[in-house]
């Protein structure tokens, strides 16, 4: 199998189809190419929660990137009316309206699409997207498996096209002075980075299987995954909680964290070893009488959750993992699902903390990214944020900071000038994946990053990537 670094390389040196002008591009990439002052046309692929974000993000962009969200596509058609007011709303423009994905992906005049579907549909949607010679902004994880990952890289560079991944608070000013802070020794050597998501979630419940709404275009929101008939409980939103379609709470909120330890400790790798821990704690094991059952609550998402009552949920709602890179440097992550306290001065339950030779320094995941750094022993921080620097911004503001990199990225037409070109991403979102194999088999795995694959161990690698049902298959030549 090729290494990764000789697979980089020639990803770098090569072309892919017929070159147009002696350039390298295909005529299909070639044509994706857009002149600095040129208008950019935007397609939201999912609008529910998250969506709603990326739709309200473009929209703010209109008149200073000159983009235009021309159209929204969800395999629920019950929000089109909704989030087609909000962009009439604010742009005096009606977006057109699309189920299918594959006929957004037809029309000429889209240059980029947004990705915020399912987990499992990232990778899928992405590549399609690129085939179609599209740019791509792509929500976290950057992939729902490891291998698919990989798969973006190539489809980006073999077609022409940028591939931004979320992770936004590299757009963050605050964000970029504590890594700097960091990589220039502020406190020393870093040999430790931790990542915290620590969030209270209450029981999904369980629920009968059903037929699926009018709406709601159910095989093609399935996707590559598996078939099973439809249940509420694993369909909008509380699919993270699946491995079918998604990653649990280490790969939902968890990597935004991964991704800025990864960057602290300077690590453009995959780490060498990893172990992860933890399970299901916290609710009934048994569904509760009628009268005893707790009453739901909407919570995020916009479905119910039930306190401690049973739930039909596979991922763990606690979990530990420690990842060892090749120098011996370590990775800690937390996830905490029930009742805890926080940590650090910082008062952190989601964030990260960073251990250097000469001192340790916090981040707050707010919309600021506040820091501070504590030399050796000493209560009273010596260096953080500054007051002014970002203080004033919203999360939609980093976020928008994010698109923008994304649009000029596209209009400058090189990979280096994204703040998260989907090699970052991948070797972030490859983090949560990892931890999930280990945490699913019970045991420490080392993994051979070169290869990208586990030393010794078939039954880690087939974890790496899943069986795609047809005709949804991300195939080996993308």
């Amino acid at each position: 199998m090729t290494k990764r670094r000789e697979f980089i390389k020639k990803s770098v040196l090569g072309s892919a189809g017929i070159a147009v002008g002696g350039m390298g591009f295909t005529s299909k990439s070639y044509a994706s190419i857009v002149g600095a002052n040129e208008r950019i046309n935007v397609a939201v692929i999912g609008i529910r929660n998250q969506g709603s974000v990326h739709i309200d993000t473009w929209c703010s962009l209109r008149e200073n990137q000159n983009v235009v969200l021309k159209t929204i596509c969800d395999t629920d058609e019950q929000f089109f009316d909704s989030r087609s007011k909000i962009v009439q709303e604010k742009t005096g423009v009606k977006p057109l309206t699309e189920w299918d994905i594959r006929k957004v992906l037809d029309d000429k005049e889209i240059d980029a699409v947004s990705i915020v579907v399912p987990n499992h549909w990232h990778a899928l949607a992405a590549i399609w997207a690129c085939q179609a010679g599209k740019h791509v902004y792509v929500e976290k994880p950057a992939s729902h498996n490891l291998w698919e990952g990989r798969k973006m890289i190539e489809a980006s560079r073999k077609y022409n096209v940028r591939i931004q991944v979320g992770f936004q608070s590299r757009s963050g000013n605050n964000m970029r002075e504590a890594l700097k802070f960091i990589h220039d020794g502020g406190i020393g050597e870093v040999y430790m980075a931790r990542g915290l998501c620590y969030k209270l979630r209450d029981s999904y419940g369980v629920a009968k299987d059903s037929t699926p709404p009018a709406s709601f275009h159910y095989d093609r929101w399935l996707g590559p995954a598996p078939y099973r008939p439809y249940n509420v409980k694993r369909s909008h939103y509380c699919w993270h909680w699946y491995w079918d379609t998604g990653n649990g709470d280490t790969g939902n909120q968890g990597p935004h964290q991964f991704d800025i330890a990864r960057l602290g400790l300077n690590k453009n790798e995959h780490p060498v070893s990893v172990y992860s821990a933890g399970g299901i704690y916290g609710f009934n094991q048994d569904e509760s009488t009628p009268e005893n059952r707790t009453p739901g609550t909407l919570v995020y998402g916009g479905v119910e959750a039930y306190g401690h009552d049973k739930t039909s949920q596979e991922t763990p709602n606690t979990q530990t993992s420690i990842f060892k890179y090749g120098d011996g440097k370590m990775l800690e992550f937390e996830t905490r699902g029930r009742y805890t306290n926080r940590e650090s001065s910082a008062d952190i339950s989601v964030g990260n903390m960073f251990y250097g030779t000469e001192g340790y320094l916090e981040i707050k995941d707010e919309a600021a990214r506040p820091w501070k750094a504590f030399r050796r022993r000493e209560k009273e921080p010596f260096a953080g944020s500054k007051e002014e620097t970002d203080s004033k911004k919203q999360p939609q503001d980093i976020i928008a900071e994010h698109f923008s990199n994304f649009l000029d990225a596209i209009r400058s037409g090189k990979d280096e000038t994204l703040n998260c070109d989907i090699v970052e991403g991948h070797y972030s979102s490859a983090l949560p994946h990892l931890a999930n194999i280990s945490y699913r088999l019970g045991r420490e795995l080392t993994f051979k990053g070169d290869y990208e694959k586990f030393a010794n161990d078939s039954e880690a690698d087939t974890l790496l990537t899943r069986v795609y049902r047809k005709p949804y298959i991300i195939p080996e030549e993308v």
